[in-house]
């Protein structure tokens, strides 16, 4: 299996195609020192933010992330996709492409999804919610996870709940 190509989606029906069943989603924020993640609940209404991870070396991300999907039976992946504003790929979007790519071994369906404004807005509800700086720090990208993660449902039950 490690030799397997990744399948790889950018659109929620894509996913939808691969998944017809549902199952809990992993979401997954990649942040320059951590890794955010949420979950989904099996029928795709709602996303909660999960643990946030230290980044390092990828082989050690992995066993993290397998963790995550063996404990909670995740069916498939929805990964950031760090956009620029105009809609266009830069270096960040490159390298979320490549983390999708090497996700392979964990034989699930990974969907790339636009993460443009996912941290503003975690920022944004946290603040709201009147954390502390240092607490905002420790899980803004959980919880950046999360808001990309309900997104993706969102498309993938046309908003139905």
């Amino acid at each position: 299996m490690g030799g397997a190509a990744p399948v790889i989606f950018t659109t929620a029906a894509e996913l939808r195609g691969a998944l017809p069943e549902g199952g809990v989603l992993l979401g997954i924020d990649l942040g320059t020192k951590t890794i955010g993640t949420a979950l989904s609940d099996a029928g795709w209404r709602f996303a909660t933010a999960g643990k946030t991870l230290a980044r390092g070396k990828f082989s050690r991300d992995l066993e993290a992330i397998r963790a995550v999907v063996a404990d909670r039976r995740a069916a498939g992946i929805v990964l950031g996709l760090p956009l620029n504003m105009d809609g266009s790929e830069g270096p960040r979007a490159q390298s979320a492409r490549a983390y999708a790519r090497n996700l392979a071994p964990l034989a699930l369906p990974v969907l790339l999804w636009d993460e443009r404004w996912s941290t503003t807005s975690a920022e944004r509800d946290l603040v709201a919610q009147d954390w502390s700086r240092t607490k905002r720090k420790d899980r803004i990208d959980s919880h950046a996870a999360a808001i990309i993660l309900q997104a993706a449902l969102d498309a993938l039950t046309g908003g139905l709940f």
